[in-house]
C-alpha cells in the first residue's frame, strides 16, 4: 500500500507540473529554467512538439546520467519523467491549452506556485522529473561547485537562451519563475515533514509519559535536570508530535500539571520509527 500511495502522490505531482506548463508558462513563452524551458525555446524555433521534445531531452540525460554518474536515479524518477511528457501530450492533444491570463506577472507567479507544489509532492516521495538537475548533479561532480548553485546556473543558462528567442522581458520573468519555484518547492517540503520537538518540565513525569505513550500513541525520554533557581531535582520529557498531537497534549498536559513548564521548536525532518523512513 505504501509504495501504491508514493506512486499515486508522484502521479499527482506530475499533473500538477504539467497543467503549470500547458496553461501558464508555455502560453505566454515564459521558460523558467529546466528542460521544459528549453522544449519551450526548440518549439518555437522548430515547431517541435514540446512534450516530446522534453521526454527525448529528459531519457538523453537520464542516460547520460547512467554513464557519466554511474548510478541509478531511481524507478520512481523514470516514472515521474515519462508521466510528465505523458500529462504535457494529453494536454497538448485533447485539451487545447490557450492563454488563461494576458498578464505576464499574474501567468509567471501563479504557474510557479502551482509547479513549485507539483515538485514538492514528487520530491517528497523520494523522486524528480529529471531534467537540468542531472546537468547540475554533473557539473557538482567534476567541480568545486555546489549543487544548489549548480541548478541555478544551468536554469539561468535556460532562461538567457530564452532571452534570446523571446525577448528581455520574457526571459526575466523566466529568472523570476526560477527563483519563486525554489523558494515554493522548499516552503511545501518543509510544510509536509514539519513537526513539533516538544520539551515538557513537571513533577508528575509519570502520569504524562503514560499520557503520551498510550493515548497519543507516541514515543518520549525522560531526561533528569536540576533546577537552577529552585535547586530542586526535575524532569525533562522530550517527545516529537505532529501538530494535531501537539494539539491534544497541550490540552492534556494543562489538566494533568497546570505548572508544568514547557517549551515548543519546529523541526522540519523527523527520521525513525513513526517518522519517515531512513532513505
Amino acid at each position: 500500500m505504501q509504495k501504491i500511495k508514493e506512486y499515486l502522490l508522484t502521479t499527482i505531482g506530475t499533473a500538477l507540473t504539467a497543467i503549470a506548463l500547458e496553461y501558464f508558462f508555455f502560453p505566454s513563452d515564459i521558460a523558467a529554467g529546466g528542460v521544459s524551458g528549453i522544449g519551450l525555446v526548440i518549439n518555437k524555433l522548430l515547431g517541435l512538439d514540446t512534450s516530446i521534445v522534453v521526454l527525448v531531452l529528459n531519457i538523453s540525460l537520464f542516460i547520460l546520467a547512467f554513464l557519466v554518474l554511474g548510478k541509478s536515479f531511481g524507478a520512481k524518477s523514470i516514472y515521474a519523467t515519462i508521466m510528465l511528457s505523458v500529462f504535457m501530450w494529453i494536454i497538448e492533444r485533447f485539451f487545447t491549452p490557450g492563454v488563461l491570463t494576458e498578464n505576464m506577472f499574474l501567468a509567471s507567479f501563479f504557474g510557479s506556485i502551482i509547479l513549485g507544489m507539483g515538485a514538492a509532492i514528487v520530491f517528497h516521495q523520494g523522486a524528480s522529473t529529471g531534467g537540468t538537475s542531472i546537468i547540475a548533479s554533473i557539473i557538482s561532480k567534476f567541480t568545486p561547485i555546489g549543487i544548489g548553485i549548480s541548478v541555478l546556473l544551468t536554469d539561468s543558462f535556460v532562461c538567457i537562451l530564452a532571452i534570446s528567442v523571446f525577448g528581455v522581458d520574457k526571459g526575466l520573468f523566466g529568472f523570476f519563475s526560477v527563483i519563486l519555484i525554489g523558494l515554493v518547492i522548499d516552503k511545501f517540503i518543509d510544510g509536509f515533514n514539519t513537526c513539533k520537538q516538544v520539551f515538557i518540565i513537571t513533577s508528575k513525569e509519570k502520569a504524562i509519559v503514560n499520557h503520551i505513550i498510550k493515548k497519543i500513541d507516541r514515543g518520549c525520554t525522560v531526561l533528569n535536570g536540576h533546577g537552577g533557581y529552585t535547586g530542586s531535582d526535575v524532569k525533562i520529557i522530550y517527545t516529537v508530535l505532529n501538530s494535531n498531537e501537539f494539539i491534544a497534549l497541550k490540552k492534556d498536559v494543562k489538566e494533568i500539571d497546570p505548572d508544568a513548564f514547557v517549551t515548543v521548536n519546529e523541526s522540519t525532518e523527523v527520521l525513525g520509527k513513526g517518522f519517515t523512513d531512513f532513505q
